[in-house]
């Protein structure tokens, strides 16, 4: 009886609990937030401009590289100009 109980008590306990879907879907959305929050989008696949940042369950979060201006060097003068 005491085996019996000891049992159903296991069963309760392991059936009560999250299952592994449940807790792979909340980190795939907790990604898919991350990756919006960085102004990503989860894409089949990143263009050339874009970097992956990380992966939304299967497809890359693909954010758009930032543009930096060329540098222009300035030209000095040595000599006097009249």
């Amino acid at each position: 009886m005491k085996i019996l109980c000891i049992f159903l008590i296991f069963v309760l306990t392991v059936s009560c609990g999250p299952s592994v879907s449940q807790k792979k879907t909340k980190e795939d959305a907790g990604r898919k937030r991350e990756c919006y929050l960085v102004r990503g989008a989860c894409k089949s696949s990143c263009n050339s401009w874009e970097y992956i940042y990380n992966y939304c369950s299967t497809e890359p979060c693909c954010v758009v590289r930032e543009y930096q201006k060329p540098v222009s060097k300035s030209i000095n003068f040595t000599g006097d100009r009249l």
